[in-house]
């Protein structure tokens, strides 16, 4: 299942604690007693007793099922909880008097008494999927034990790469999915599903939002909630659904992914107004729902245009408020900067109206799931304030692919602050990193600490669509890079005899090389010897390590790399564009214009982020005319675009290039028509004129005509979309 270590202060616990144990399991390699599991139900918290036992002893303790177990000292008694204060998942546990008894409150509650006696009382330890320490004795002696313990959220939610591969690590995290609790997999954005636009879009486009002077009918589309015939579709829809899966009593009923496709039809429009938020016209619509299923949990998402609470209707307490921190800095705590305070606005109006929210919190990159993303310090106090406002339901997406930054850490605390906000963080991590580090641990634990110091003294936010070269100045400048580099040095030298440890070092590490990747792209000066062995290094190490993903968007590091070398590394200078004027008969918008006079011809290509090298507009056309100082024989133009559907960009309809000699009058060259394309992977697209004679000219002309408003599957349907370009060579 796992690495096997043995940990030196977790054995000198045991012993210590032997002399006055209160109950005995095993002694001397052999079983004392066996384990009663009273019903079906604690089968699973029985046998995993039964086989941690085995694992840390040698002894097999059998396991017996049985509804009135005899109370032998030694023996072991799994059944429910007695007591009505231990709740969903909750357990208590007593030594008293002289066997283990283990009661589990509704769910998992007895597995995760287990779990719990396994942790605190036997030195086991799941750091990773593949990283399980278990403290090996031939004697499992316990304590006096008196434990209750309920968990501060019903649910709890994370992600992490290992959880699908081994559901045992997932068990121990004590962490649950949406299958467990959502009928028919309706989580999240659902509206699509329930009411698909290839059904009834074209017959009934009066279904769906009404915005900009139509209605939007489309897969992104979210609902006319005022129409009647919505409700009794959706109605039928839902019955049909926990009628196929009895075993689950809630479902999603949640607005596409998307900002400002609300339905502004009249009645809709009207319900807003009177509520004072978009929300309103949702709640009202959930709540007749909730009315004819009273005995059914309806989750809906409070999430962008719907994330602040109406002001008169309350939903009903079968309709439960999926609230979701996405316009969220990351760097402090969110009362203390203007976006998190927003939040706390909204959670604060809902906790006022409803006993039942779920927080959708983020602690991710979405732009750069492997870019160091140091947010440790705000774990706590966050979940604290959503266990304070009547959060009973909390995920955290932190996007834990194998080789994202610090993700095994981040599953571990994120599942135990989930567990007991109130639990010492600083220990926590220690003992993580002590614990999955080994040696290498001081060196791992400065290098968390430097980078957190340097985001608070940067000043510089921490945000979901982010990219190392905002920080170079800050928690990444060469500086601080150094230091990075000659900590995790000493961390790889402290582990290089254990191959399993200097994996988790040098996975540890990739966020760190990938950030030095992409901001010395965006530096003209480089050193392309030591670039070129950077980014060997980065790319064997991701195929080893088994990075796949660099971004939400999967792009893997293979391709990367390829496109790194093809698209960044210096190359001799043939763009006769090069440094050439650029003027624009179309404003450049903020905060692009202040790098477009030289951004297209500066010989740097911008990367998967448009917040470096790019300039765009949204919902217009552009023309840009380059200067070339004199005139220039060619046969080649060529524009690079981005395509980045999730930030809204998107690749233009047409690009048509011209050329003359005066600046003023100018031959057509050439006119391109782009296929639209809505592939999620971010692409780098070259919009190419080839001339089959020379051409001279002083003069180009690029005329752009955007796509302008996002399609009808886009999740921003019939709202403004961006493009942005970058370099244009001219060859």
């Amino acid at each position: 299942m796992g690495l096997r270590l043995f940990i030196t202060t977790a054995v000198a616990t045991c012993i210590a604690i032997s002399a006055h144990s209160h109950v005995t399991l095993v002694k001397d390699a052999r079983a004392k007693g066996s384990i009663f599991a009273a019903d079906s139900t604690h089968l699973e918290a029985a046998n995993l007793l039964s086989e941690f036992a085995e694992r840390i002893s040698g002894a097999k303790i059998p396991v017996t099922l049985s509804s009135k177990p005899k109370a032998d000292t030694h023996d072991v008694i799994i059944r429910s909880a007695q007591n009505p204060s231990v709740k969903e998942d909750g357990f208590h546990i007593t030594t008293s008097p002289g066997h283990l008894l283990i009661e589990g409150g509704p769910d998992k509650g007895s597995t995760y008494g287990v779990i719990t006696l396994l942790e605190r009382w036997l030195g086991c330890n799941y750091w990773a999927a593949d990283a399980l320490d278990i403290t090996e004795s031939p004697d499992i002696m316990l304590p006096e034990i008196e434990l209750t313990e309920n968990p501060a959220f019903r649910y709890r939610q994370s992600q992490n790469y290992g959880m699908a591969a081994n559901p045992a690590y997932r068990l121990w995290l004590r962490l649950e999915e949406p299958a467990d609790e959502f009928a028919g997999g309706y989580w999240v954005h659902t509206f699509n599903r329930l009411l698909p636009s290839a059904v009834y879009g074209e017959s009934h486009p009066e279904y769906y939002a009404f915005f900009g002077g139509r209605r939007h009918p489309g897969k992104a589309s979210q609902w006319c909630l005022s129409n009647p015939d919505v409700l009794e579709i959706v109605a039928s829809k839902v019955d049909s659904i926990f009628r196929s899966d009895p075993g689950r009593n809630m479902i999603s009923i949640s607005q596409n992914d998307g900002n400002h496709t609300y339905c502004t039809c009249p009645e809709c429009a009207r319900t807003d107004s009177i509520e004072g938020a978009h929300s309103g016209s949702l709640i009202h619509f959930l709540n007749k729902l909730g009315a004819r299923f009273p005995d059914k949990q309806f989750s809906t998402l409070a999430y962008l245009y719907t994330m602040h609470p109406p002001k008169h209707v309350k939903p009903l307490p079968n309709v439960n408020i999926m609230l979701c921190s996405i316009d969220c800095f990351r760097e402090v705590p969110l009362d203390d900067n203007a976006s998190g305070r927003d939040f706390l606005k909204a959670l604060h109006g809902w906790a006022e109206i409803t006993d039942n929210i779920f927080v959708w919190d983020y602690g991710i990159n979405f732009d750069g799931t492997s870019t160091p993303f140091p947010n440790f310090h705000i774990l706590q106090p966050n979940i604290r304030t959503f266990r304070d406002n009547h959060t009973t339901m909390h995920h955290s997406q932190i996007a834990g692919y194998r080789g994202g930054d610090m993700s095994e850490m981040r599953t571990y605390l994120v599942s135990k602050l989930m567990w007991n906000p109130d639990l010492d963080m600083d220990s926590l991590q220690t003992a993580f990193i002590d614990g999955y580090y080994g040696k290498a641990a001081p060196y791992i634990r400065k290098y968390i600490t430097l980078l957190e110091g340097a985001l608070l003294g940067s000043g510089t936010p921490l945000w979901l669509y982010d990219s190392p070269v905002t920080h170079s100045d800050g928690m990444l400048n060469p500086i601080l890079r150094r230091e990075y580099n000659r900590l995790f040095d000493r961390a790889e030298k402290a582990v290089a005899d254990n191959p399993e440890m200097l994996t988790r070092v040098q996975r540890s590490r990739l966020p760190l090389q990938y950030s030095e990747l992409e901001i010395a792209r965006t530096n003209p000066d480089k050193d392309v010897a030591d670039l070129k062995a950077k980014l060997d290094t980065f790319e064997t190490r991701s195929l080893r390590l088994g990075l796949t993903a660099l971004n939400e968007r999967t792009n893997s590091p293979a391709e990367y790399c390829r496109l790194y070398r093809d698209r960044f590394l210096p190359k001799a200078n043939t763009n006769l564009a090069r440094d050439a004027k650029v003027s624009f008969s179309t404003p450049v918008p903020a905060p692009f214009d202040s790098i477009a006079s030289t951004a297209l011809t500066d010989g740097l290509f911008g990367g998967a982020t448009f917040k470096d090298s790019w300039i765009g507009w949204e919902g217009i056309d552009a023309s840009i005319v380059l200067d070339l100082g004199e005139e220039k024989q060619f046969t080649s133009v060529e524009t690079d675009f981005l395509h980045q559907l999730g930030a809204w960009i998107l690749l233009p309809k047409n690009v048509t290039y011209s050329a003359g000699t005066d600046g003023k009058s100018f031959a057509l060259l050439g006119s391109y028509d782009v296929p639209e394309d809505n592939d999620v992977k971010v692409k780098f697209t070259g919009i190419r004129h080839q001339s089959e004679t020379p051409v001279k000219a002083r003069y180009i002309k690029v005329d752009i005509t955007g796509t302008k408003q996002c399609p009808h599957w886009h999740y921003g349907v019939g709202n403004p979309c961006w493009f942005f370009l970058d370099e244009i060579t001219v060859n």
